[in-house]
């Protein structure tokens, strides 16, 4: 189904920026203003969007069913394999009044197929990215309430997830039994892969193998997330199995209360990297600066990672109905690493952390 009220407001961006045509080609931000992504592949296909709200799409012929399907009366045009979809792209520009405009373009872009476009026509190509961004990064009050009910469900899965980990299990065992309870809870699905780091393997913060075993003494990251209602949850916990050692006590406070002044840090009308700013420092002070890899946090919505970064160089200034993590982490090398992670965000009251789960040492 057409999301009506976002693309009225995309149109309404793209006019006040002097953009004359938006191009989207399958991805999340496909899948928010449709419904619908189809499967990526090398074939060229995507949506269109004037900024006077003409739509069209071009696609593979083994696709147009499903894209019709989806766009009803809108115009769809289609090519095939053994002709390549240059001249589908002429026809369409010449009879929606592309020649000599500026089109914007998402995230999953092909650059190849963009150079193969400017070979054909004469257009000018911009990175849409941010406009996309600009688009959902204010959520609606009924899109805050339905981030707090997925931070609230990851929440649920955290406490019942304590139970079950013991030495013995295999990081895909912990990763199937997160899936089985969001099912349980209530999530409509996964929002992305989650994170079972143990031991060593707790060092690399994007770590996604599955192949260890949880042995005693280990530290383990658990990064996870949903979607309820299109709106997407996640949460980091750091756990110690069997105990933890003087030293890890150590970095895991460091970080605790990196992520505690991160969040008291968050107002209406800072900017993201003042906060990131107030956070880093507490671990820079601690002598781990080097071991702090990453932004101290991402926005959320539709999408687990969109904007608001809260980063260093990012001057955007926080507003009510932007929500977005505070993440700080350290990792050493070969030995272990810690993160805590919660989603805040900016409602009607000010500041607001929607993850409620204990964020002190565990012990299981």
């Amino acid at each position: 189904m057409l999301n009506k009220a976002y693309l009225n407001k995309l149109t309404t961006i793209l006019d006040a920026k002097g953009i004359d045509a938006m191009f989207i080609a399958p991805s999340e931000d496909l899948e928010f203003l449709l419904g619908f992504s189809p499967h990526m592949d090398e074939r060229f296909q995507g949506f269109f969007i004037t900024k006077d709200g003409e739509m069209f799409y071009i696609v593979p012929k083994l696709n147009r069913e499903e894209m019709q399907d989806i766009l009803k009366d809108k115009k769809v045009y289609d090519w095939g394999d053994g002709e390549g979809f240059l001249d589908t792209i002429v026809t369409a520009f010449n009879d929606f009044g592309l020649n000599g405009k500026t089109i914007g373009v998402n995230g999953t872009t092909s650059a190849v197929s963009i150079l193969d476009i400017g070979g054909r026509v004469d257009v000018k190509f911009v990175n849409g990215r941010s406009i996309l961004e600009d688009l959902r990064i204010i959520k609606s009050g009924e899109e805050l309430e339905n981030l707090r009910k997925a931070a609230a469900i990851a929440d649920k899965v955290f406490e019942e997830l304590l139970g079950y980990i013991k030495p013995g299990l295999q990081e895909k065992d912990i990763k199937e039994k997160i899936q089985e309870l969001f099912a349980k809870h209530g999530g409509d699905a996964i929002a992305f892969n989650p994170i079972v780091a143990s031991g060593p393997n707790s060092s690399k913060p994007h770590y996604n193998q599955y192949s260890r075993y949880i042995q005693e003494k280990d530290v383990i990251i658990l990064d996870f997330g949903c979607k309820y209602k299109g709106l997407c949850s996640d949460m980091s916990r750091t756990v110690f199995v069997g105990g933890v050692s003087e030293e890890e006590r150590k970095i895991y406070d460091i970080v605790y209360r990196s992520q505690d002044a991160g969040e008291k840090a968050v107002k209406e009308g800072v900017t993201a990297e003042s906060v990131d700013a107030v956070a880093r420092s507490i671990i820079e002070e601690a002598g781990y600066g080097d071991y702090f890899l990453n932004r101290l946090g991402h926005g959320i919505g539709f999408s687990v990672h969109e904007a608001p970064d809260i980063k260093g160089g990012n001057k955007r200034v926080l507003e009510k109905g932007m929500a977005f993590s505070i993440e700080p982490g350290i990792y050493l090398p070969g030995k272990f690493g810690v993160r805590i992670e919660n989603i805040m965000v900016i409602g009607e009251n000010g500041p607001e952390v929607i993850n409620k789960a204990d964020k002190g040492i565990v012990i299981v």
